[in-house]
């Protein structure tokens, strides 16, 4: 067995990818700045970010595609940062398909196999195992040119599991498909990890792909991991104001707020929430818009304004209100409310779900210190 691999219980292999102090510049260009990380084996793991925050560099570094500038990667106990690529035993999937155009699909599944020397009557065999578990068999033997872009994604994804490699690379796979059949490969997708069981890293900048197809979401920006969790703990407790604002659609509220006195302000109007011991005076409040409700000017614990904008969004409706010159809030309601611009309107935030930010840091502060006015501590 190499140093790389573990067995489980059933004699299934497993790979964890250990990434530590890992940098890489290009000139005076930092792009990746002493990056911590661990995949664990056989999870889906995503890193999402911004277009330039450094993900597609992390995949291709761990791919051996580009050598680091500082740091090591491991999988398992075995060290690959010194290994070229087909010493790594990984499979790359990419954003183009990059499919052989006089072959056909059984060969630019199998060419892997051949080129390595798998005897013909093995190639014959993976392929068709893989083809059946991709719902291709019936193409195998079509060139490229006469497949949509979804059958053309699943011979592309075909071509990396037939190899059974210790671990799934994706950089942007489903980004050149539409939208109806990019929302049905991510289930494909899904499925096909599950019933594999590889280690799967996967590249994205949508965060519809990175919550629905996740174990666990690694959420970067400008080359520096911000928050490593399961797509719940990021989207229910960001870890700082910028995964606040980057996951979630519509995107979350971030408000400035005071601290006086123990009790959370917002443009001079108390809400029954407790700040926490030595919070600082000045506040960044987040709440998402599904949490904020429409209210009449004058109730207890409101914040007064006056409507912005309103937009539909099918069964839902977006009302920003604005609270003070620049300064608005979303509520998501239900498209049955009617609201007119300028009309005198207060939005009322749930205690339970406000979160609070040090706008020195861009950190959370502890979300279990944030309470409701007269609620016990937790």
């Amino acid at each position: 067995m190499r140093g790389g691999e573990g067995l489980n219980r059933s004699g299934e292999r497993m790979t964890d990818v250990a990434i530590r102090g890992l940098s890489k510049s290009f000139g005076t260009n930092r792009v990746l700045k002493a990056l911590d990380l661990t995949v664990p084996s056989r999870q889906f793991v995503t890193l999402l970010g911004p277009s330039g925050c450094g993900k597609t560099t992390l995949l291709r570094l761990i791919a051996g595609l580009e050598q680091p500038t500082e740091g090591e990667i491991r999988f398992g106990e075995r060290r690959v940062d010194g290994l070229p690529p087909g010493e790594r035993n990984i499979a790359m999937v990419f954003q183009s398909y990059a499919l052989y155009p006089t072959m056909d699909v059984a060969r630019n599944i199998g060419y892997g196999l051949e080129v390595r020397g798998t005897p013909k009557a093995e190639r014959r065999e993976r392929v068709g195992a893989v083809a059946k578990v991709l719902e291709i068999l019936h193409l195998l033997g079509r060139k490229p040119r006469e497949l949509s872009g979804g059958q053309r994604q699943r011979v592309a994804l075909g071509r990396a599991m037939v190899r059974k490699p210790d671990i799934f690379l994706m950089d942007e796979p489903l980004s050149n498909l539409d939208a109806k059949l990019r929302a049905a490969m991510r289930g494909e997708l899904r499925r096909f990890h599950l019933d594999l069981g590889t280690t799967t890293i996967y590249v994205t900048h949508d965060q519809l792909e990175a919550m629905t197809m996740s174990d666990l979401v690694v959420v970067m920006n400008e080359g520096v991991v911000q928050q490593i969790g399961t797509p719940e703990e990021v989207y229910a407790r960001p870890a700082n104001l910028f995964v606040a604002g980057f996951i979630g659609t519509p995107p979350m509220n971030l408000i400035p707020a005071r601290n006086e006195g123990g009790r959370v302000t917002v443009e001079g109007h108390p809400l029954p929430v407790a700040a926490p011991a030595g919070a600082p005076a000045e506040l960044i409040l987040g709440i998402r818009p599904q949490d904020v409700s429409m209210a009449t000017p004058g109730e207890p614990g409101t914040i007064p304004g006056k409507v912005w904008m309103v937009e539909l969004i099918g069964s839902e409706r977006l009302i920003e209100v604005e609270i003070a010159p620049k300064v608005r809030v979303t509520a998501e309601v239900r498209a049955s409310h009617r609201a007119a611009l300028d009309d005198a309107v207060a939005v009322r935030l749930d205690p339970a779900q406000i979160h609070l930010f040090d706008p020195a840091s861009g950190q959370a502060l502890p979300r279990e210190a944030v309470r409701e006015v007269g609620a016990r501590p937790a």
